[in-house]
């Protein structure tokens, strides 16, 4: 079993940290609200930190969970970074969704520390973390992954090294390509059978076990169409996803016209007071008729 830090106990990173605990590995915290931590600490008896660098001293493997780049410098960063508690060899597993460039920028500064790094954004939303089925999408040397794969093991179903530093997170935004035009797809298609008069929750339940089927369909129309947006991936944090696919985009010369338009739609959501709301809510906004 490996000694481990995990810093950032979020909606993700609180039960991800737990599934290290329970695999029986031994686990130190830090989170930047002392009273979440002592939360995490009282629900699994793991250690608490206060700070990045005490968290990281003497761990063989450091996670990192937080909001966005400038999130992650700071944690890593600095006197009391992690960079400056974790010992040559040891290696940082990133799972925060931030840029490829912030990846590669930090895997130099990894390297030399004489530390492994490895960007590895996480897909499966918060139930996907709390029962430990997520799936992780990793970018960085096979020599580093090799040795983190038992670990990130602890609460992932499917773990996959992608390329070198910064595929980990330019897959994640492949995915949020696809999770927005599905779930404006389906937006459509719920407000259309509506319109038309029919059974919305029967229509699901056909084209559900045809070629229309997926992850989105199955799980989010039902809340789709009671109006219920109260749960799941923030429409705030998806735009802060899209934001940073749209900038790469510029910069690969990809062509995203739908993505675009699909986030300019979640600007709408956020202008009706949806900031908060799961990125499903992109049906609101067809004021759906009751």
């Amino acid at each position: 079993m490996a000694t481990v830090a995990f810093i950032g106990l979020g909606v993700m990173g609180y039960p991800m940290a737990g599934h290290l605990l329970r695999a029986g590995h031994a686990v130190t915290v830090f989170n930047r609200s002392p009273a979440r931590a002592r939360q995490w600490q009282q629900e699994y008896a793991g250690a608490v930190a206060s700070t990045p660098c005490d968290a990281a001293r003497g761990a063989e493997f450091v996670m990192t969970c937080v909001g966005n780049d400038d999130d992650l410098r700071a944690v890593l960063l600095g006197g009391e970074g992690a960079f400056a508690g974790m010992s040559a060899g040891a290696v940082l597993i990133d799972h925060t969704t931030a840029s490829a460039g912030v990846a590669r920028e930090m895997a130099v500064l990894a390297a030399e520390r004489e530390l492994g790094f490895l960007d590895a954004p996480v897909s499966g939303g918060q139930a996907g973390a709390e029962n430990g089925m997520l799936t992780v999408m990793v970018g960085g040397e096979p020599a580093f992954y090799q040795r983190a794969e038992p670990i990130i093991a602890s609460y992932a179903r499917m773990s996959r090294l992608m390329g070198p530093v910064g595929s980990g997170q330019l897959t994640k935004m492949v995915n949020q390509i696809c999770i927005g035009g599905l779930l404006q797809g389906l937006s459509e298609a719920l407000h259309f059978a509506q319109c038309a008069g029919l059974d919305g929750l029967a229509a699901m339940e056909v084209i559900s076990k045809g070629a229309a089927q997926s992850w989105q369909l199955e799980n989010r129309h039902q809340s789709m169409l009671a109006g219920k947006f109260d749960f799941g991936f923030a429409v705030d944090w998806m735009r802060k996803d899209l934001g940073m696919v749209l900038d790469e985009a510029r910069r690969n010369g990809a062509q995203l016209p739908v993505t675009a338009l699909v986030d300019q739609f979640y600007a709408d959501v956020q202008a009706m007071g949806g900031a908060r709301w799961d990125t499903s809510s992109l049906i609101a906004r067809l004021k759906t008729p009751n």
